[in-house]
C-alpha cells in the first residue's frame, strides 16, 4: 500500500534484482521503474548499489552504471575483490548490503516509506530497525522462481510484499537476445 503524499526512497541492490529478473525472463527498464515509484508517492532518492570490477578494460555494467547515474538515480559502487576458490576457481566477491544499511539508516528519519530491492535475508534486521524508527518498508523481489528469491524471512518482516513478476508488465521489457558474432556480421551486410 502506497499513499500519495508519503515519502519514499528506493534501495537497489543491483545485483540481487538483476538476477531475480533473469531468473523471471525480463529485464528491467530503470526508466519505467523509477517513474512508477514516482507515481506512487514523492520520491526523493533511488539509490542503486553495485560492486565493479576496476581491473577489466571493459565492464558490461558500466553502461547501465553510467546511465542511472545521468538519469535520476544515486550510484553507490565500490571495487569488486577477484579471489580464486580453494577448487581454483576465479570468483568476484562485491558484498553492498553494509553501504546499503547504513544509507537506510541516515535516511530513515527524512522518509515515510523505504522500498527495497532485494531478497537477501541478512537485510530483515534492517527492516526491523526501520519499522522501529517508523518507517514503513515494502520489499521487492520474486517467489515464482526456483528456488524462490527472497527468504521467508526477509518476506515475513517488510510491511508489504511486491512479486517482481507482478511489476513485469509495468518496469519490464524483454531480455535482450544475444546474437552470436557470425550471426552478427551476416545481418550488419
Amino acid at each position: 500500500m502506497f499513499y500519495k503524499d508519503e515519502r519514499l526512497a528506493l534501495f537497489i541492490d543491483g545485483s540481487n534484482l538483476y538476477a531475480a529478473a533473469k531468473a523471471l525472463g525480463f529485464d528491467i527498464d530503470y526508466k519505467l521503474l523509477r517513474a512508477e515509484f514516482m507515481r506512487r508517492g514523492k520520491l526523493l532518492r533511488a539509490f542503486y548499489y553495485t560492486a565493479l570490477l576496476e581491473n577489466d578494460e571493459y565492464s558490461p555494467i558500466r553502461p547501465l552504471v553510467d546511465w542511472l547515474n545521468y538519469n535520476g538515480f544515486t550510484m553507490v559502487t565500490k571495487p569488486a575483490r577477484e579471489y580464486t576458490d580453494s577448487a581454483g576457481r576465479r570468483k568476484v566477491k562485491g558484498n553492498m548490503d553494509i553501504e546499503l544499511a547504513v544509507n537506510a539508516m541516515e535516511l530513515a528519519p527524512h522518509v515515510d516509506h523505504i522500498v527495497l530491492f532485494s531478497g537477501d535475508g541478512d537485510f530483515r534486521t534492517l527492516v526491523e530497525s526501520l519499522q522501529r524508527q517508523g518507517v514503513r518498508v515494502s520489499v521487492v523481489s520474486t517467489v515464482r522462481s526456483q528456488p524462490p528469491m527472497i527468504s521467508d524471512e526477509l518476506r515475513r518482516q517488510a510491511d508489504n510484499f511486491i512479486e517482481l513478476d507482478d511489476l513485469k508488465d509495468v518496469v519490464g521489457r524483454p531480455p535482450r537476445e544475444v546474437v552470436p558474432e557470425r550471426e552478427r556480421a551476416d545481418v550488419e551486410q
